[in-house]
């Protein structure tokens, strides 16, 4: 079964599920830190470059794994090497509980990271196998539709229960939940063989297995998306999952009540969007619309809110960052055009590699922001103008990003996707 599509509407569904508790509680996770912000700076005296260090330490774990992660993924398959990773996170929560000073905090965040990050690339690896182009597309915009429900779980749930748990016993509940997660991978995920038909594809692409990352670099399409991975994608995800909070309780005068609930109504805004894409995505594919068309579309429209952001400043709040952020998710279509784009033997590098370019984004973004408001403040800006200086630096990234997807060579024709 690991080896063709899967068959029937509740195995898909099952397997799709499974999945997606796992990712559920990684995303969750990985945004808690933006709802416990205001708690961790008082207990740890953060200052702005700390925070975003803890926040990207999270995705500096994510990045170090995806290259050995991707090849582990083509070889032994999604469910073993979750499942395996899924452990570390368990360890990564506890040790975070536990922490007591900023280096054990941070340690904790990189191991967390390391153990969820293949939480998406897993399942993505699967689909890319079991399920028809067009479903992969709506099953990567679903699974992201899952990951912004753990971001909902992630705001008002964690500033309800702080005053009832604290924030340390909240890591042993994480800890249990991954716990639940592995076991039921480990029953509904299908076997994984490297059956005939990949075999042939492999040998046919020029003998994937041996060419390891060589022919995932070397494609067009990949190098045309890796900027904008690194800084869209990136800074949407930075912000996503930390710089907003700052800004609306630094910068726009939410308290930090005020601030949770607002990034509980952007993820509730966020999941709508991601299931939205879901429901388009087989339709656009099935008219020959390919992802990077959207993507020279969209992207102008989240760099433009982005930057009315910067000008309007305190008066920015919860509608104008949902507003960008529902904007920008039409970067996340370029995942799985990466991976339609290589041979399905290369699926888990493809998916892998470009994850990387991503996370390593994310990391750069959170903690170079938090540098760089630091430097701004220290040279005697206010607040508002040392945040703008600071995000003013990722738009300028952004756009010389759009512009280089927009120059490059063109893309694989195989992302023009027809229906199966």
């Amino acid at each position: 079964m690991g080896g063709g599509l899967l068959a029937g509407r509740r195995r898909i569904a099952t397997v799709f599920l499974a999945f997606a508790f796992a990712y559920f509680f990684s995303t969750l996770v990985r945004a808690i830190t933006a709802t416990l912000s205001p708690v961790l700076t008082a207990e740890f005296a953060l200052e702005s470059r700390d925070l975003g260090l803890l926040a990207g330490g999270y995705f500096l774990g994510f990045a170090l794994t995806q290259l050995p992660m991707g090849t582990w993924l083509d070889r032994h398959g999604p469910k073993r090497v979750i499942v395996c990773f899924l452990s570390v996170a368990v360890a990564g929560c506890l040790l975070f509980s536990m922490a007591t000073h900023f280096s054990l905090l941070l340690a904790a965040r990189v191991l967390t990271g390391v153990g969820v990050s293949a939480c998406l690339m897993a399942p993505l690896t699967g689909y890319r196998r079991w399920l028809t182009p067009p479903m992969q597309l709506r099953s990567n915009s679903w699974m992201l539709m899952v990951g912004s429900t753990g971001l909902v779980g992630a705001t008002l749930p964690v500033q309800w229960l702080m005053p009832y748990l604290g924030w340390r016993p909240l890591f042993w509940l994480l800890a249990a939940a991954v716990l639940v997660s592995m076991a039921l991978i480990a029953w509904a995920a299908p076997a994984w063989r490297n059956d005939d038909a990949a075999a042939d594809e492999a040998e046919k692409a020029g003998n994937c297995e041996e060419a390891g990352y060589a022919a995932v670099f070397r494609d067009p399409f990949f190098r045309k998306l890796a900027p904008i991975g690194f800084f869209n994608y990136g800074g949407f995800v930075a912000m996503q999952t930390l710089w907003v909070v700052p800004w609306l309780t630094r910068v726009a005068g939410y308290t930090p009540q005020q601030a949770a609930g607002a990034l509980f109504w952007i993820s509730i805004a966020l999941l709508a969007t991601y299931w939205l894409w879901g429901v388009a995505n087989p339709r656009l594919a099935q008219r020959g619309i390919p992802a990077a068309r959207l993507l020279s579309w969209g992207l102008p429209l989240g760099m433009l809110v982005f930057a009315l952001i910067l000008i309007a400043g305190a008066a920015a709040g919860t509608l104008a960052w949902a507003a960008f952020l529902c904007a920008t998710t039409v970067v996340t279509l370029a995942q799985p055009a990466v991976a339609l784009a290589l041979p399905t033997a290369l699926a888990g590098r493809a998916l892998s590699a470009y994850n990387l370019v991503v996370f390593a984004g994310v990391f750069v973004v959170q903690w170079g922001v938090g540098l760089l408001i630091d430097l701004f403040t220290r040279a005697g800006f206010g607040t508002l103008a040392s945040f703008r200086a600071a995000l003013s630096v990722l738009l300028a990234c952004c756009v010389m990003s759009y512009i280089y997807f927009l120059w490059a060579p063109p893309h694989n024709r195989r992302v023009v996707l027809r229906p199966a």
